[in-house]
């Protein structure tokens, strides 16, 4: 069967059938056609105020989600997401990049028109190093084939994708045929032979223990993990990359592991097992603790989405899905209770917090503070740096609502990644954790949260400058201007400030913040230069020797 219809129109009509229902970016002459088509279709289009933002913010609606958009302009503004996209290919983060571009007409002869850099195709060129797949729909006849390509290629691989669209071609008309989906397979073979070494592996050990990677959230694998947990009753980590990716209370959680930045009991523990199955997770510097980790091969069942090995066997053609599906429905029943026990780590519930008045606030004493007024409908975004480290013992309620770029470690996500992850599932508000230096970087994407009705917590760490750097090598350099965070509110017409110097200051302002609902409160949580949580001095110490 045929259908006639037009390039913008059959892209739109493939996101939305993809399950996506908000696009973020900033608009330009190259765009403005499809923006217009966009504004007419089933689509919201959420403007930014700047083109880094609305891809931080794409990044995190896919994370959620399973697939976020971010459209821009050509050069100055697809320029300005290469960032946000090569975090997302770092990250396995599925965003599709949508570009306007000259018209294929207007290119004839080479012209120097406004936004070009050096040759037309020199935008394409940097995205394809940072992108899984990428195309130029300046063909009416392969337009619609070309999306679902593309598009399929996102999905597939968990990866950033780039589309370029001529302006002159959002309107032409094409002629798309329905595609037959082939779903792609495992080697049967290579999977059967997987398996059954795994499971001989597993069943003999007397300690096997699961690190669950963002790969499980990425490809939508939490249910079975659960189930197999469920079956196996086998102990679970987390990363850093993948807090979050179960309940934080699950009985058979142990924590995140993270070498030797992490807490000492998960360590002992993780590393102690006679079989170490690790699921889906990037095998990075953060997350390895800085190479702290200590992983033996010749103990562990190791996959991603791109590599399996079981010990030092090495199996080709293995996806993730069926691998984990394949463990799951292999593995014998284990009738044991799952529980708590002492002998084994396990986050503690956090304890109600009192304020101590007067006390002057701390970076430990906010984290606990914090703990203590986390619930279910709260999604934690978390900028690198004591953001991030300072929050690994936060105790998260439910699956997938703690982001942060821990891998990549760009500065500037977590305000706008609050603004896709509310979009992404409106049931959550987000509880922004956020350094000074960065949010100087984006934060001022809270002007897009008031336009748009959305209610983040945002707490600033204010430090005046770069405290992760501070420890490595400090210098004037490290230095931010100092800002009124808490009056920002008075800027944008809408939201509430707060000033926070001690205990007393940041329990009543947290209170207030959890019941204003109406739009998004600040912060501003003044802490000493020079204080930091035990897990970043760690890491920084680590770092250090690296520089100096």
């Amino acid at each position: 069967m045929k259908t006639a219809d037009s390039i913008g129109n059959n892209l739109i009509q493939q996101l939305y059938d993809h399950g996506v229902r908000h696009v973020f970016g900033v608009t330009g002459d190259y765009v403005l056609g499809f923006y217009d088509q966009l504004t007419h279709s089933k689509l919201e289009v959420i403007t930014t105020c700047d083109e880094q933002g609305a891809g931080f913010a794409a990044d995190a609606y896919a994370r959620i989600q399973g697939l976020g958009v971010v459209c821009v302009t050509y050069g100055v503004g697809g320029l300005k997401v290469v960032n946000t996209t090569a975090q997302a290919y770092a990250e396995k983060s599925p965003v599709v990049v949508i570009s306007g571009a000259p018209g294929t007409k207007e290119r004839v002869k080479n012209p120097l028109l406004h936004h070009k850099v050096r040759d037309f195709d020199t935008q394409l060129k940097v995205f394809e190093q940072i992108t899984v797949a990428s195309t130029v729909l300046n063909n009416s006849l392969r337009a619609s084939s070309e999306i679902h390509r593309v598009l399929s290629a996102a999905l597939r691989y968990k990866r950033p994708v780039y589309i370029e669209l001529p302006r002159d071609m959002v309107t032409s008309a094409i002629i798309h045929h329905d595609i037959q989906e082939i779903p792609e397979e495992s080697d049967p073979d290579a999977l059967k032979e997987a398996l059954e070494e795994a499971v001989r592996m597993i069943n003999s050990a007397k300690k096997p223990v699961i690190i669950a990677g963002e790969e499980i959230q990425r490809f939508g694998l939490r249910d079975e993990l659960l189930q197999l947990l469920t079956k196996t009753n086998m102990r679970v980590a987390a990363t850093i990359l993948s807090k979050s990716v179960i309940s934080e209370y699950h009985p058979l959680y142990l924590g995140v592991y993270a070498g030797g930045i992490g807490n000492d009991s998960v360590r002992e523990y993780v590393e102690s097992s006679d079989c170490l199955i690790i699921l889906g997770a990037l095998m990075s510097d953060v997350n390895l603790g800085m190479f702290t980790a200590q992983i033996d091969q010749g103990r562990a069942i190791y996959i991603t989405s791109e590599e399996l090995s079981i010990r030092y066997h090495k199996y080709e053609d293995v996806r993730i899905e069926d691998f984990l599906r394949g463990l799951k429905d292999s593995l014998p029943y284990n009738e044991a209770p799952m529980e708590w026990r002492s002998d084994i780590p396990h986050p503690e519930p956090p304890e109600v917090f009192s304020p101590v008045k007067g006390r002057k606030i701390t970076v430990q004493r906010l984290f606990q503070c914090i703990d203590s007024f986390l619930n279910p409908g709260v999604v934690v975004t978390a900028d690198p740096g004591d953001a991030l480290f300072g929050a690994l013992d936060l105790v998260i309620h439910k699956g997938t609502e703690f982001l942060s770029p821990a891998y990549y470690a760009s500065m500037g996500f977590a305000v706008p990644a609050s603004i896709g992850a509310q979009m992404a599932n409106p049931a959550l508000r987000p509880l922004v954790l956020v350094g000074d230096g960065a949010f100087q970087m984006t934060g001022m994407e809270l002007s897009t949260a008031v336009r748009y009705h959305l209610n983040p917590i945002v707490i600033v760490l204010n430090n005046r400058g770069y405290g992760t750097e501070r420890v490595m090598l400090d210098g004037p350099f490290n230095d931010v201007l100092p800002w009124e965070y808490s009056r920002i509110p008075e800027i944008l017409g809408g939201g509430m400030g707060f000033l926070i110097e001690n205990e007393e200051q940041l329990y009543d302002a947290l209170k207030v913040a959890g019941r204003y609902k109406e739009a998004f409160c600040i912060l501003d949580v003044r802490l000493d230069t020079n204080d930091r949580s035990p897990a970043l001095q760690r890491i920084t110490d680590l770092m250090a020797k690296l520089v100096r």
